[in-house]
C-alpha cells in the first residue's frame, strides 16, 4: 500500500516521544517505514532549584506535535487523519509526578535531572541492597518525606512523563515494564515490582501514618505486547484540537526512552546493547547473569520485554557541545557568515578528528547539572588547560567530545572491566552520531569495542516506539519480542561498524585519567560559583 493508502486504511502507528529538548512524532505504516513525523522543540527550566516542565509545557507541546504531524500528512498526501492503527508513548525515565484523589498535580514535575534525592538513596540503596539512583521515581518519593513535604500525605497515584500521558488519555495507570523499572526495582522473575522490597519500604515508612501503601499507588507493569486500553473521547480531544481524531484506537503499554532506544537498535537480546547520546547519555547491556555486586554508578532495569539490563546513565552529553558550537556561529554571524547549522556541526566535529589523541592537555567538564556517576550533586561547565597545552581548535573540539562521554566511560570500565560483562554487539543513536564517523570513533575509543549505527538510527525513540505500538497489534501467538525485532523490523537492515583504534583508546584513557583527578576543580566551582 501506499503512504496514502496506509493512512486511510489506519494501517498505521504512531509512536510519540518526549526527550529532552525535542517531543517527535513519528507515523509508521505496516512495513514499519515512517510516513510522517511532527516535532516541537521545548526546553527545562530550573525553578526553585528544581529541574521542571510544566502542564501547559507538556499539553501545549504535545498537542503541538501532533499538529505538525497533521500537517506533515495534509502537506504530503493531501488528506486529513482521523484514526491510526495503534499507538504508544514514551518519555525520559524516572522524574516524579504525584497525583491526588481528583487527579490534580500535586507538586511540579521533577525531572530525571534532579539530583536532590541523596539523602534517600543512601537510606534505600542499603536497604534493598539495589543501587537506587537520584533520579529514579522512589527515590524522589521517599526524600519528599524525609523533607517533611505536606504533599506526600494526599498521594493517590504518582508515575513518570510517559505514564502521565497515557494515563489521561486512555483513562489506564500502566506502565511497560521497561519504563516501570525506573520508578521501583523489578522482579526479574515475575516481571513486577519487586515485592519483598515493597513491603520494606512500607515497614520504613510505617510511623508516618499514611493512609497508602506503595503498592497501590504505583502503576501497574505491563510486558511488550500487551493490551493498554484505548484512546478516549476525552483524550482524542487532548491530542487533537482539531477534533478529526477518533477515539477507541488501541495504545500499547508507555515506555521510556531507554526501552525505545533498544528497541529502535534491535537491542533487547542477551549480550546486545546500545548508547543513547543527546541531552543525556546513556549504555544499556541486556545481562546473560546476574552482577557480582550492586554499584553506584550502575542501575539495574529492564528490556521492554522484563530482560535484566545493566544501565550506566549520565546526565549530560552534548549541552555543553552545543553551547559551544552556538558560539561559533554567533561569531561567523557577527561577520556576516551565514553557515549552515548542521555543516557547523559537521565541520566542527570532523575537525576533532585531526586532534592529538589525548587533546593535548585540554580537560573539559559538560556538566549543566549534577552527574552522580563521578559524584557530583550539581554541575558547572568547565575548561581547563595547562598553560603549555596544544590548544588548538581540533584538541578543543575533541576534549568536548570527550567529556561528553568521559562519565559513561567511568561507569562502563566497571561493567565490562572489573564485572567482564560480554557484549556481542553495541549499537549508537541519537543526535551525537548526526555527523557520520566521528561520533561512533569516539564512542568506540571510549569503550574499547566496536560500535554499529544502523541505517535507522536517525529514527530514533519515537520510531521504536511506533513498533512496539505495532508489535501489540502484530504479534503471533509465542511470537518474542526479540523475534519480532529480528525477523520482521531488521531483516536485511545494514549499518556502519567502527572499531576502536589502539591510539585513540590510550588517547581517552589518558584525557579521563586528567578528568578524574581534576574533578576537586569541578567540585569547587560548584561551590564557589552560585
Amino acid at each position: 500500500m501506499s503512504g496514502k493508502a496506509s493512512i486511510e486504511a489506519g494501517k498505521t502507528a504512531l509512536g510519540i516521544e518526549f526527550g529532552s529538548t525535542r517531543i517527535k512524532a513519528v507515523l509508521v505504516d505496516e512495513t514499519h517505514a515512517p510516513v510522517a513525523m511532527g516535532t516541537h522543540d521545548w526546553e527545562n527550566r530550573l525553578e526553585n532549584h528544581i529541574w521542571t516542565y510544566s502542564l501547559e509545557d507538556i499539553w501545549g507541546g504535545l498537542q503541538d506535535c501532533y499538529a505538525s504531524l497533521l500537517k506533515d500528512v495534509s502537506e504530503k498526501y493531501g488528506i486529513t487523519l482521523k484514526t491510526i492503527g495503534s499507538i504508544g508513548f514514551s518519555g525520559m525515565m524516572h522524574g516524579y509526578m504525584a497525583f491526588d484523589a481528583q487527579g490534580e498535580l500535586l507538586v511540579p514535575f521533577r525531572t530525571w535531572r534532579n539530583t536532590m534525592t541523596g539523602e534517600a538513596c543512601k537510606v534505600l540503596s542499603p536497604l534493598f541492597g539495589f543501587n537506587i539512583p537520584q533520579r529514579w521515581s522512589i527515590a524522589h518519593l521517599y526524600q519528599a518525606i524525609l523533607s517533611k513535604e505536606a504533599h506526600v500525605k494526599d498521594i493517590t497515584f504518582f508515575t513518570t512523563l510517559a505514564g502521565f500521558i497515557h494515563w489521561k488519555l486512555s483513562g489506564e495507570k500502566v506502565l511497560g515494564v521497561g519504563e516501570a523499572s525506573g520508578m521501583f526495582p523489578i522482579d526479574s522473575v515475575t516481571g513486577n515490582y519487586d515485592a519483598k522490597m515493597l513491603g520494606q519500604f512500607d515497614e520504613l515508612v510505617k510511623g508516618e501514618g499514611f493512609a497508602w501503601k506503595l503498592g497501590d499507588i504505583l502503576p501497574k507493569v505491563l510486558n511488550a505486547g500487551e493490551k493498554a486500553g484505548c484512546l478516549t473521547a476525552e483524550g482524542a480531544k487532548l491530542l487533537d484540537v482539531s477534533g478529526n481524531l477518533q477515539a477507541g484506537i488501541p495504545m500499547c503499554p508507555p515506555e521510556g526512552d531507554a526501552g525505545t532506544g533498544m528497541v529502535a537498535t534491535n537491542s533487547v537480546k542477551v549480550r546486545t546493547g546500545n548508547v543513547s547520546a543527546g541531552t543525556s547519555v546513556f549504555s544499556m547491556v541486556v545481562l546473560e547473569k546476574a552482577m557480582k555486586k550492586a554499584y553506584e554508578e550502575i542501575d539495574m532495569v529492564t528490556t521492554p520485554d522484563g530482560m535484566p539490563v545493566a544501565m550506566v546513565h549520565c546526565n549530560n552529553c552534548t549541552s555543553d557541545l552545543n553551547a559551544w558550537v552556538n558560539l561559533f556561529d554567533e561569531f561567523a554571524d557577527t561577520f556576516g557568515m551565514k553557515i549552515d547549522k548542521n555543516d557547523l556541526y559537521g565541520t566542527l566535529y570532523r575537525k576533532a578528528l585531526e586532534a592529538d589523541c589525548d587533546c593535548g592537555g585540554l580537560v573539559a567538564y559538560n556538566c549543566f547539572s549534577g552527574e552522580p556517576v563521578v559524584g557530583l550533586n550539581e554541575g558547572r561547565p568547565m575548561f581547563v588547560r595547562m598553560p603549555d597545552a596544544k590548544f588548538s581548535l581540533a584538541n578543543f573540539m575533541r576534549s568536548h567530545l570527550y567529556s561528553a562521554l568521559a562519565a559513561l566511560k567511568v561507569g562502563n570500565d566497571i561493567l565490562l572491566k572489573e564485572e567482564k560483562v560480554e557484549v556481542d554487539s553495541l549499537m549508537g543513536h541519537g543526535g551525537l552520531f548526526k555527523t557520520p564517523v566521528v561520533g561512533q570513533q569516539i564512542l568506540a575509543a571510549a569503550l574499547n569495542a566496536p560500535v554499529t549505527v544502523m541505517d535507522t538510527a536517525s529514527e530514533g525513540g519515537p520510531w521504536g516506539m511506533a513498533v512496539l505500538a505495532a508489535y501489540m497489534m502484530e504479534k503471533e501467538a509465542g511470537e518474542t519480542l526479540p523475534d519480532y525485532l529480528s525477523n520482521r523490523i531488521f531483516a536485511g537492515q545494514t549499518g556502519t561498524t567502527i572499531a576502536p583504534k589502539a591510539e585513540d583508546v590510550a588517547g581517552f584513557d589518558a584525557f579521563v585519567a586528567k578528568y578524574v583527578s581534576t574533578l576537586p576543580a569541578e567540585q569547587a566551582a560548584v561551590v564557589g560559583m552560585k
